[in-house]
């Protein structure tokens, strides 16, 4: 560990705040619930301050079960599932078991101190839970946390820095992430372009040839006949493009790999899965050699020079999604069109001609965007490392300046302790 800046001292968080944690008082009992008392679940802390919580109790839940009231400022402290999610109590409030609240001694530890710091530990927090299901962390755990303290003065100069680069980058954030929202906006709208306003109308079957693809045999797959092959699974099918990371291999005979090789300028669409992922897909452009494609994908291949790939695939994915969750079939869990639905999927009877300019048009502007889009990701990844970097330097002394006048935080600590003079050794300040 780094050394301190003198003033400062290595501590715990159970020796610098009281700790506590709530209660949840018995769901079947109507008159429990519905009061007056905000009463806050995980689902509650945002990371600020909660001024609103889902659920209330009454005065008579609160007192039927370990569920206590905290007062304004007080740090709530996720200690289930989503470990280390934080919140400051911004009224008076209860919370459940699943969440520990802490107050800083007055005139040892401010409670923005402890909830920034919480913050900085974050990951470290959630690599500590314990449990296969549902990982946790318990009260004992977050006591004996080490925390690096200074003096009381310096804490607040040091919240104060830490909230005024955090306000900047979230303000920084939330225009881009404004941006983000315009450009995929412009996106749609750009996609919009594919299909005409004012067109005549064929199928899809009128102009391409369409099957599905291969289903594993797994009794057949030791058959030394069968040739192993690469193949299109669901998740290589994306709208727009495909996802050729990772790629899954199959045996199959030497006729089905015949028939079911795709060639460059096959359009591809996804049969299955959620419904609004029915019909999404790109063009094959012979990326991998002797690739075929599973059962729930289909390929449609044209059937003449009259019309562009690119172009009914673009169509596909923007006209045809509302049209495509629509004609859908919806099981249980999963939603499908068939091949029948497919071969009647309406299509632009547009020039080929005006086809190439409209995927020219589409492809610059989608260009464009996909460069503003990285920036925008560049951007919010440079503003995430900013926080943690500012996080690091506040609560390793590099924020902001000490002061010789400021009372070390040892001193600080034994007036309410005074065995922690046995237990620690501060580093003391030289007189001038």
């Amino acid at each position: 560990m780094n050394e301190l800046p003198i003033g400062w001292i290595q501590t715990t968080l159970g020796q610098v705040a009281t700790w506590g944690s709530g209660g949840t008082p018995r769901a079947t009992e109507p008159a429990f619930y519905g009061g007056t008392i905000p009463w806050a679940v995980i689902g509650d802390l945002n990371d600020s301050a909660v001024t609103e919580t889902a659920s209330a109790v009454t005065a008579l839940g609160l007192a039927s079960s370990s569920a206590k009231i905290v007062g304004p400022g007080t740090v709530l402290v996720a200690m289930y599932g989503s470990i280390g999610k934080l919140g400051i109590a911004g009224c008076r409030m209860a919370t459940n078991q699943a969440i520990a609240f802490a107050n800083g001694h007055p005139g040892i530890a401010t409670n923005r101190y402890i909830f920034w710091f919480l913050r900085w530990q974050r990951s470290s927090l959630t690599k500590s839970g314990k449990g296969a299901t549902q990982r946790n962390i318990s009260q004992t755990i977050l006591k004996a946390w080490p925390i690096p303290l200074p003096p009381y003065a310096e804490q607040e100069r040091i919240v104060a820095a830490i909230e005024e680069h955090v306000s900047r980058l979230d303000a920084a954030e939330r225009l881009l992430r404004s941006a983000r929202r315009r450009a995929d906006l412009m996106r749609a709208s750009a996609l919009a372009a594919a299909t005409p306003a004012d067109c005549k109308w064929k199928t899809l079957g009128e102009i391409a040839e369409i099957v599905g693809g291969v289903t594993k045999d797994s009794k057949r797959q030791s058959d030394p006949s069968f040739l192993e092959l690469p193949y299109l699974r669901v998740a290589n099918v994306q709208r727009g493009y495909l996802d050729l990371r990772e790629i899954a291999s199959i045996r199959v005979s030497p006729e089905k790999a015949k028939a079911l090789r795709l060639e460059p300028g096959d359009i591809l669409f996804n049969e299955g899965g959620d419904r609004d992922k029915l019909g999404r897909g790109w063009i094959w452009q012979g990326e991998i050699d002797n690739c075929i494609h599973q059962n729930h994908v289909f390929r449609a291949r044209l059937l003449t020079n009259a019309d562009d790939p690119k172009y009914i695939s673009l169509h596909g994915n923007t006209f045809g999604q509302q049209w495509f969750e629509r004609m859908g079939k919806q099981t249980t869990n999963l939603a499908s069109i068939n091949l029948k639905t497919l071969k009647s999927f309406p299509v632009p009877d547009v020039p080929l001609e005006d086809q190439h300019r409209i995927v020219a048009e589409v492809e610059r502007r989608l260009t464009i965007l996909a460069s503003l889009s990285t920036a925008i990701d560049h951007a919010l990844a440079r503003s995430d490392h900013l926080r943690r970097s500012i996080l690091e330097s506040a609560f390793t002394g590099k924020l902001v300046p000490q002061v010789p006048r400021d009372h070390s935080a040892f001193e600080l600590l034994v007036r309410i302790a005074p065995d922690y003079r046995k237990t620690a050794t501060p580093r003391r300040r030289q007189r001038a």
